[in-house]
């Protein structure tokens, strides 16, 4: 198989790459597209014999075409949660999905995959979930064989949430919105890699929108207790009001423009108590343990 990565260098995209390049995987042939020069040279070393690296514009069908022309499938990893100028979600989210969704069609790919958000939703008042809730309608109307992956919190691989977790488990004490309160299930990173691969295959969640989280939800306080625990110390709390946090925040965006915003504040407090084993048993993969998720990203640098 042929199979095309978008965002080849993010966490999930590096994550694709190791998976790939482990003894014994399938000896696909990977493209990993890049929007600059100095993301493929660093992206080069995780590839495997046969695979390739290659730079792309969501501005130039034609370099989607060099890169998506014969492709078996094509992976979407694209997107962004905090906005920034120049970087808003319909330019992030949106409009990148819409040109890599003609790309395919115009190269007859035989699947498409898009990773996308639980709480997707393209009617939703917040603006991230509804632009992944428009990303996600890009597909599904495309015609293309598709199957979207809705993911939660990723921990694990250098991920913006192992990041997260380490700086707060790291504090003798640890400020977090509401308290910490809120319900994560966070999911393992190389888990939606290999979920990714999984769907990639035309006969694999065919046309299917799965919510893919991990196999444990519990409040993102006792997370950062696991945390520190494994660090050898315990850790104190401290609240931050999340009206009072997404009041300022809203101010500031009226007066400096994108940035951390109300909407991200609602996405990452957001509860998720979700049944993982529908999406699991249909992809044919097993979900890593929360401690072992834990310990994974308390030894990971950030690469990304």
């Amino acid at each position: 198989m042929r199979i095309v990565i978008t965002a080849a260098n993010s966490a999930l995209g590096r994550a694709i790459l190791r998976c790939r390049s482990q003894p014994g995987a399938p000896a696909d042939e990977l493209v990993a597209a890049v929007r600059s020069e100095r993301a493929a040279n660093e992206i080069r070393p995780l590839l495997c014999e046969g695979s390739s690296a290659v730079q792309i514009s969501y501005d130039d069908p034609g370099s989607l075409d060099a890169a998506c022309r014969g492709a078996s499938a094509i992976i979407h990893l694209a997107g962004i949660l905090v906005e920034r100028p120049g970087s808003t979600y319909e330019q992030a989210n949106v409009a990148p999905a819409r040109s890599i969704v003609e790309a395919a069609k115009r190269c007859a790919a035989e699947k498409f995959v898009l990773v996308s958000a639980t709480g997707a939703d393209e009617t939703s008042s917040n603006g991230y979930y509804r632009s992944k809730g428009h990303a996600e309608a890009l597909v599904r109307d495309s015609g293309l064989c598709h199957t979207i992956l809705r993911a939660p919190l990723l921990l694990g691989g250098a991920t913006e949430g192992a990041v997260a977790l380490k700086r707060n488990a790291s504090r003798r004490r640890a400020r977090l919105i509401g308290g910490g309160r809120n319900f994560q299930q966070p999911l393992y990173v190389d888990d939606l890699a290999r979920a990714a691969i999984a769907a990639s295959k035309s006969s694999v969640a065919t046309n299917r929108t799965l919510d893919l989280v991990g196999p444990v939800s519990l409040p993102e306080r006792e997370l950062v207790v696991r945390a520190a625990r494994m660090l050898g110390h315990q850790v104190r709390f401290l609240s931050t009001s999340k009206g009072l946090l997404s009041f300022v925040l809203a101010i500031r965006q009226r007066v400096s423009g994108p940035g951390f915003s109300p909407d991200v504040v609602d996405v990452i407090t957001a509860d998720t108590r979700l049944d993982p084993q529908p999406a699991a048993s249909e992809l044919g993969i097993r979900l890593t343990g929360i401690d072992e998720m834990i310990e994974n990203s308390l030894s990971q640098e950030r690469t990304i």
